[in-house]
């Protein structure tokens, strides 16, 4: 699983050509470097009309194996699709939020900086938790120490500077790994 695979099939499937008027970027684990072999594509959308990208959704996708569209209840009520293309397996999200704005692109970004910033060590320590059946962000809460619901306290970092956030990897617990 390399980033050369997960990207040249978003482009033979024609993923963000089909999604580029909802502004499309992918995101989750597999950019990062944390992904494991079960781990999906992600693509994050911008749908101020979500009938619209239900309905882009459906005429582009709803031929693929396991595909799937729903519309969550809570929240700013997104449309999530996924389905099966040529050995991945996609979730694509619509919200009315900015990408930006929403919550898996501010996790993602966060997660990023401090992947960036920990390196190999902090990697190793997110993917030891992520085996054991960790989704990505208790997997970060737990390898650093943070409290709370994980993807709250994820957010709580993302007005960090590098230096704070530099602070806060100084206490990762990477060597309770085991």
């Amino acid at each position: 699983m390399t980033q050369a695979d997960y990207l040249e099939v978003v482009d033979a499937v024609g993923v963000m050509q089909a999604l580029d008027e909802f502004d499309p970027h992918i995101a989750g684990t597999l950019p990062i470097g944390v992904a494991l072999p079960s781990s999906d594509i992600d693509i994050l959308c911008h749908a101020p009309d979500l009938s619209a990208f239900a309905s882009v959704v459906w005429t582009e996708f709803s031929a693929f194996e396991n595909f799937a569209l729903r519309q969550r209840t809570t929240g700013d009520r997104p449309v999530v699709a996924s389905f099966r293309a040529k050995g991945w397996e996609f979730e694509l999200f619509g919200s009315v939020l900015p990408v930006a704005k929403q919550a898996g692109w501010r996790h993602f970004v966060i997660e990023k900086r401090l992947l960036s910033l920990g390196g190999t060590e902090l990697c190793s320590a997110i993917l030891d938790w992520r085996r054991r059946g960790f989704k990505t962000e208790p997997a970060f809460a737990a390898v650093l120490g943070l409290p709370g619901n994980p993807y709250d306290s994820l957010l709580e970092l993302e007005t960090m500077t590098d230096e704070q956030l530099a602070e806060v990897l100084g206490r990762p617990q990477l060597a309770g790994r085991g």
